[in-house]
């Protein structure tokens, strides 16, 4: 039976919301915060519930590789989660599963579409917290392996076109190699919308009266982006990515989001938006594509 892409997420990784959600794993306590944005994980883990899937395949912004795209390697790694910026606020104990078996297989695909790829098989390799956020708010249980892929800096070392192109074909391979699996995937694209923060932080964290978006331009190209979403018209939306990324300093330069869309095949029909919300001034949305919509959409 061939494998298949059950959803993919647009999946934003701010450690805000791990800290307000107190899981176990996490050392620092909060109050509360960042509701909003919590319950629309909430939404999309009650839409996943009736899609059984296999494995989850998370692209992360804060796994940054140079040459190539790197897969996670070995079955298991387990250590401690510190984020260099909010260390009071994410310091978490992972203990997670690989599925090597397709971390290898879409490498394999990847580099047979012309792309350059390496397998992490360190055993000390420390897994970035942007993975471990996204694949924790989006399945707390962590009962399910994933295969964690590293963001190229091609947009960084080229151009932001170069760099949506690369992705794109990751995608694709992505999609390839699941499909030849015959596996059900769920896939995070681990970013935020709109990026320019505060650089101060407030006495207490979780003090909502102090969260905002950080002005209204960002604000205006997050809806325009959730916009084109919502009504289907991603390849539209990769035309003005370019334009996206560097007028909102967006998170999406680092190419999370252009792979998941790849991986899906340009969706032409409408995403569910389960939250949008801002941390620390960045415009985050918990967003869902089911391919299912789109026979439904074709009919």
């Amino acid at each position: 039976m061939a494998g298949r892409i059950v959803a993919g997420v647009l999946a934003p990784h701010p450690p805000h919301l791990v800290y307000a959600e107190n899981p176990p794993q996490n050392e620092p306590r909060a109050e509360c915060g960042w509701e909003t944005l919590r319950w629309g994980y909430e939404r999309l883990r009650k839409s996943l519930e009736p899609r059984d899937y296999d494995v989850i395949v998370v692209h992360s912004p804060h796994w940054k590789t140079v040459v190539g795209h790197h897969f996670l390697g070995l079955p298991h790694f387990a250590s401690k989660s510190v984020d260099p910026i909010f260390p009071n606020l994410f310091r978490f104990n992972y203990d997670l599963n690989v599925d090597v078996e397709l971390s290898q297989a879409i490498a394999d695909e990847a580099k047979a579409g012309g792309l350059t790829t390496k397998m992490m098989t360190n055993p000390e390799f420390r897994v970035d917290y942007g993975t471990i956020i996204s694949c924790h708010l989006a399945n707390p249980a962590w009962d399910k392996p994933i295969v964690a892929i590293s963001s190229n800096r091609a947009h960084y070392y080229f151009s932001n076109e170069v760099g949506q192109t690369e992705q794109l074909a990751l995608g694709q391979a992505t999609a390839r190699a699941i499909e030849k699996s015959g596996k059900r995937a769920l896939l995070l694209a681990s970013n935020s919308l709109s990026h320019r923060h505060f650089t101060e932080e407030g006495e207490l964290p979780e003090d909502m009266s102090n969260e905002h978006i950080y002005h209204h331009g960002q604000y205006l190209w997050d809806m325009h982006a959730l916009k084109l979403m919502r009504e289907g018209r991603i390849r539209e939306f990769l035309d003005e990515m370019p334009d996206f990324i560097e007028q909102s300093v967006s998170e999406c330069k680092e190419g999370s989001l252009t792979w998941l869309f790849g991986a899906l095949g340009i969706p032409t029909y409408p995403a569910e938006v389960h939250a949008y919300g801002t941390v620390i001034g960045t415009g985050n949305a918990v967003v869902e594509w089911d391919p299912s919509r789109a026979a439904v959409e074709a009919k």
